[in-house]
C-alpha cells in the first residue's frame, strides 16, 4: 500500500532511482494506492547526466509492493520492495527496459509496461 510521502524504487532505465510519491491519481479521497495505480511522484535520487533532473514532477505506475497481492486461485505474491515505471501524460513509458518482473494485472491496463518486462508472474 503505498500513500503520500511514500519512497519508492525506479524500476526501469528513464534515469531516476527513488521517488517520493506526492499524490494518488483517479479520486479525490484515497488513501493507499495499490498495484496498477497512477500516482505523482517527485524524483528524490537520479543518475546523473540523464533527461530526468532530482526534484522533477512525474507520474508513475506502481507494478511491486510489499503489501500482499492475492489471486482469486489462491495464489499470494509478495515483493521485496515498492518499486515503480515512469510514465508520460499518454502512458508510454519513459525509459526502454525494465528490470523488475511483475504482476500478471497490469497486462489490462498497461499492456506498453507488460512488453517491456523480461518476466511476468
Amino acid at each position: 500500500m503505498i500513500q503520500p510521502q511514500t519512497h519508492l524504487n525506479v524500476a526501469d532505465n528513464s534515469g531516476a532511482r527513488e521517488l517520493m510519491c506526492i499524490r494518488i491519481i483517479g479520486a479525490s479521497n484515497r488513501q493507499y494506492a495499490h498495484i496498477g495505480d497512477v500516482i505523482v511522484a517527485v524524483i528524490k535520487e537520479a543518475i546523473p547526466n540523464m533527461p530526468l533532473e532530482r526534484s522533477e514532477v512525474i507520474r508513475a505506475v506502481i507494478v511491486c509492493t510489499r503489501k500482499v497481492l492475492k489471486r482469486d486461485n489462491g495464489m499470494i505474491i509478495r515483493y521485496d520492495d515498492h518499486a515503480v515505471v515512469i510514465i508520460d501524460q499518454e502512458g508510454n513509458t519513459k525509459g526502454t527496459c525494465i528490470f523488475d518482473a511483475i504482476a500478471r494485472e497490469l497486462r489490462q491496463k498497461f499492456s506498453k509496461i507488460v512488453s517491456l518486462v523480461p518476466e511476468v508472474l
